[in-house]
């Protein structure tokens, strides 16, 4: 049976870390606060002059290293984002022309933290149907760029980077298993930024374009993140004959750790078999679970033979699930 594995990861973190100390200085906050709430000591920051591409493409080169396939083997890169380079050109095509990876297609996709799912679904079907035989996919952001510094219900959770995996195509009982996406439009004013889209086009600032930067009701955001998060886990289990035992990792989206620590109860999966690496990136949306399971890959934590239950939920509001056999 063809299915989709995962033959590299990688991941690239900017070099500047902003602590809760930091934040301290900028914003009424404390890192007493923070912590509590969310469970982030630090997070990285793209510096002045480093794009979305220039993270993305980093850390596609590591996953291609790892995996051992040269850039212009490439048949399609994919790049979750929503704080791309350009409202267009697609920051893949940006990334494809870095990595001189000619010979691929390419496109972004946005489906806020639950980007690498989507994109993850996506490449699993074009490899499936015989489209392309190996696929760069990238999660990216630089979420730096589109908070308001003195918004504290936001700034402190957000950082920067990018993950990757290569994904080609296998045989036997190995890989992607089966990825389960959801998504409900009506929630879109919890969580949303204007930017400028048709909505707010460029154009000088007025009061109808309102606040450019993330928009966000977090009590109310938690409340549906919980329950979507478990629903779309238990979906991804059911449709597998599995139960929770038979996961080894957790790698969830790394929103706040008290939602880590929600989802995990509601599932029935002790922490010690939850990926979590929220306290030094923060939420880093679709950037988020490629670096948390490049880290859990390059530890040695993911062993083969390991079950991995992967699941996001981000702004729209989109969610999912996916079961990967390692």
């Amino acid at each position: 049976m063809r299915r989709t594995r995962i033959a590299g990861t990688g991941s690239y973190l900017p070099e500047k870390i902003l602590t809760n100390a930091d934040l301290e200085r900028m914003v009424e906050t404390s890192d007493e606060w923070i912590t509590a709430r969310t469970g982030i000591r630090e997070r990285h920051i793209a510096a002045p002059g480093e794009f979305t591409s220039d993270l993305a493409t980093e850390a596609g080169r590591r996953a291609l290293a790892m995996a051992g396939v040269a850039a212009d083997e490439i048949d399609l890169i994919i790049v979750a984002t929503v704080t791309g380079d350009f409202s267009w050109p697609a920051t893949a095509c940006v990334v494809q022309h870095n990595l001189q990876a000619g010979r691929a297609f390419a496109f972004d996709i946005s489906a806020a933290c639950s980007g690498f799912l989507y994109g993850m679904s996506i490449a699993d079907s074009y490899i499936k149907a015989g489209s392309a035989k190996k696929v760069l996919l990238i999660g990216a952001e630089v979420f730096s760029r589109i908070v308001d510094w003195q918004d504290r219900g936001t700034c402190i959770l957000f950082g920067d980077g990018a993950g990757a995996a290569v994904l080609v195509a296998g045989e036997g009982d190995h890989g992607l298993l089966s990825c389960h996406l959801h998504a409900d439009g009506s929630f879109w004013p919890l969580l949303y930024q204007m930017g400028q889209g048709s909505r707010n086009p460029a154009a000088p600032a007025s009061a109808e374009q309102g606040n450019p930067f993330v928009q966000m009701q977090g009590n109310e955001v938690f409340k549906v993140a919980v329950r979507s998060l478990c629903e779309a886990g238990e979906e991804a289990l059911d449709a597998n004959g599995l139960h929770a035992d038979d996961v080894d990792m957790l790698i969830p989206h790394q929103a706040n750790r008290r939602i880590l620590e929600a989802t995990a109860k509601r599932l029935g999966i002790p922490l010690e078999r939850v990926m979590v690496n929220v306290d030094r990136v923060g939420n880093t949306s679709a950037a988020s679970i490629p670096i948390a399971l490049d880290e859990a890959h390059r530890s040695g934590r993911i062993k083969q033979g390991d079950t991995l239950l992967l699941n996001a939920f981000g702004g729209g509001f989109t969610w999912g699930a996916a079961l990967i056999r390692w």
